[in-house]
């Protein structure tokens, strides 16, 4: 049995979940340039698969509808970033990898392309998990640092309260005119 398919989607799953440098969202004229050119690409490929027979064009043409995909996908990523376009992206690489290695099984016959196919459905079942559990962990994260910065306002609250009142004990030691002098610092300092 051939392992080519699986490790090929194996490598393509793993570039999956690798991400680049963040930039600046791109333009509009420059998006609808790139997805012409994305267009140009994938007809360029298409085409080149005419050339081919049998499960090989089959598997040259859900490469390039694959590349294709791929494209659009990290195209809206830089057009519109964000967590739903990267996670958007993620599914069209596994989409893309799973269709080209359900392909290739295709040159198998019996129970190793039963297996084949199997394995191909197990990758792309585990990678939409990790990427369902990503965009998860990338949601609780925002909420979670909002949890934490009202937590943050709430601590520096409370420690501003107890140190206003260690200050107005430490008063009350005071008589007078020494004794309104500093309630009125502790109250300008704790903004009371």
């Amino acid at each position: 049995m051939k392992r080519i398919p699986i490790t090929t989607l194996s490598i393509a799953m793993a570039l999956a979940f690798t991400t680049g440098a963040l930039a600046a969202p791109m333009g509009k004229a420059e998006y609808k340039s790139s997805k012409d050119v994305i267009e140009a690409d994938y007809n360029a490929k298409k085409e080149s698969c005419k050339s081919l027979a049998g499960n090989a064009r089959d598997i040259c043409q859900a490469e390039a509808k694959g590349i294709e995909r791929v494209a659009l996908a990290d195209l809206e990523v830089a057009y519109k970033p964000g967590d739903k376009s990267r996670h958007e992206a993620q599914e069209a690489r596994i989409s893309a990898s799973y269709a080209i290695a359900t392909e290739k099984c295709d040159d198998m016959s019996g129970n190793p392309k039963d297996v084949c196919i199997k394995e191909a459905k197990a990758v792309k079942v585990a990678a939409q998990a990790d990427a369902k559990a990503g965009m998860k962990t990338a949601e609780a994260r925002k909420d979670a640092g909002k949890e934490i910065a009202e937590a943050r306002k709430d601590a520096v609250a409370e420690k501003n309260t107890a140190d206003y009142a260690v200050a107005k004990e430490k008063c009350e030691g005071l008589a007078g005119e020494a004794n309104e002098q500093c309630n009125a610092a502790a109250k300008s300092q704790f903004g009371k």
